[in-house]
């Protein structure tokens, strides 16, 4: 493995422009740039620190999350006093959601930053909110904690947190499809099965029936994004009686 160090000195024309890019981004000058360099290292890159340590940005990942989740958390104990722990719970998981981190980590475009030996393209959606995850790690490390809770606002916050939109956003139709059922005593059934189609990609269909009655179809590049497309046309079949049901 190649040390973090060596590479990281020996691009001084890159940094600079590295530094211009990451400060439009963050809003703010770094002052330790090596924090937004790991943020954007892929593991393919296999790099290590004079310490020996593997280098990339999951370890940043992993903060930046705590982090998001606890900003988060006190915006809305502050914002909703008559929310109990199950709503406010619901509430942080919406905002902090992959597919919601997927879009900010796409309008940033944090993707053209990655330093990694596997072409882009190849990377699923997973990798916008990873990157956006770990740059606000960067952030915590670098500047501190009021830096990185403003960053949060500014990006997170103030623009996509409407505590009423939120309120009626679904995050998951598979889990409200299966609450559902399980309130209604109703069977159901995932069968799941690889798609021997003609795609470069391996697909996989599933078929979804609820009291043995087949509901919703769906194809997709993974078993959980076939559930998630056949769950959600099952709850526009049922929308009405799921509403009502979940609501009483």
């Amino acid at each position: 493995m190649k040390s973090i160090r060596n590479i990281f000195n020996s691009r001084s024309k890159d940094n600079g422009i590295f530094f211009t890019t990451i400060s439009k981004i963050i809003g703010f000058k770094p002052k330790t740039l090596e924090y937004y360099q790991t943020a954007f290292t892929h593991r393919s890159m296999n790099l290590k620190n004079n310490k020996g340590h593997t280098v990339n940005y999951e370890r940043l990942e992993f903060l930046g999350d705590a982090m998001l989740g606890s900003v988060i958390a006190h915006h809305l104990y502050t914002e909703v006093p008559s929310g109990d722990e199950g709503y406010l719970t619901k509430m942080r998981s919406k905002i902090v959601s992959r597919e919601h981190l997927n879009e900010i980590g796409k309008e940033l475009k944090l993707i053209k930053l990655v330093e990694s030996k596997i072409p882009k393209g190849q990377f699923g959606d997973n990798i916008h909110g990873n990157l956006f995850e770990s740059i606000v790690g960067a952030i915590l490390l670098d500047r501190g904690y009021l830096y990185c809770e403003k960053f949060i606002y500014d990006k997170v916050i103030d623009p996509f947190v409407d505590i009423e939109k939120l309120e009626g956003k679904v995050i998951s139709y598979k889990s409200l499809l299966i609450e559902w059922c399980q309130k209604e005593k109703k069977t159901f059934n995932y069968n799941v099965y690889e798609d021997t189609g003609n795609d470069e990609v391996k697909h996989f269909s599933v078929k979804l029936s609820i009291d043995d009655k087949v509901i919703a179809k769906a194809r997709a590049t993974s078993k959980k994004k076939a559930e998630e497309k056949a769950s959600k046309r099952a709850f526009f079949v049922f929308q009405e009686a799921i509403t009502n049901a979940l609501h009483e």
